[in-house]
């Protein structure tokens, strides 16, 4: 056997060694990915150190500038192998936490199952189809109370109801006239309205036909109703 298996397989101790748990296999594998990848930032580092130092030699010495790049091949290939390394331990994490995940998951389903079959034990079927039908008579029940009581009551069903409608009206009407009583309508006015001027032909309209005198002095007069009124409205004599 190969030292790479003895390496795995532990040689004869590994049969009397339990098994990590998935959480610890899960540490491990985060830990060599860790240290993967800081071996990787150093080949990086390196590589591009020899490339330098293979550009400064150039061809003034060859002998350095070949060796430089020999060594950066080969930490080249370090790299590859690397990269080859953390995809396998990503694959083989993702798989153990998967792994982990789905026994987590039926482990609980298990519990639930055992639950649920305790539960059910307790359970019997006619009684539980016993109680169903009361609950549903219960209902019934109380769905015909809640219809008696919504029901109208047949108080005053004797009653004639075109003669209330139209006693109504006449309470509508009494009240409509007392609110017309109470409205106040403004007075009329107990003189008449001026008569209109007669016109004289041969005259403008705005000029009157005589000027009589009175005892104030010459004024024009207006005829209104039998009246004699004066412009400034000092004196009135009737006719």
């Amino acid at each position: 056997m190969s030292k790479l298996g003895k390496f795995f397989k532990g040689g004869g101790s590994s049969k009397s060694r339990a098994a990590p748990s998935p959480q610890e296999a899960l540490a491990r594998l985060r830990e060599t990915e860790e240290m993967l990848g800081k071996k990787q930032e150093y080949l990086e580092n390196r590589i591009q150190r020899e490339l330098s130092l293979a550009k400064k030699h150039g061809t003034q010495n060859k002998r350095a500038a070949l060796q430089a790049l020999k060594r950066k091949k080969r930490f080249e290939k370090q790299l590859t192998q690397i990269d080859g390394t953390l995809s396998t331990i990503e694959f083989q994490r993702e798989a153990l936490e998967n792994s982990h995940t789905n026994t987590e998951v039926l482990k609980n389903m298990g519990m639930a199952a055992k639950a649920m079959k305790a539960v059910h034990e307790n359970m019997d079927l006619n009684k539980i189809d016993d109680l169903m039908q009361e609950i549903t008579e219960q209902q019934d029940i109380a769905q015909e109370i809640s219809e008696a009581f919504s029901q109208r009551v047949g108080f005053g069903a004797d009653f004639d109801e075109d003669e209330l409608m139209a006693e109504l009206e006449e309470l509508e009407q009494e009240e409509l006239n007392k609110k017309m009583t109470n409205i106040r309508l403004p007075n009329v006015p107990s003189s008449s309205l001026p008569a209109p001027p007669e016109r004289v032909p041969g005259r403008m309209a705005n000029m009157p036909s005589s000027t009589p005198r009175t005892r104030a002095g010459l004024f024009p007069t207006l005829t209104t109703c039998g009246h004699i009124i004066t412009q400034n409205n000092s004196q009135a004599y009737s006719f």
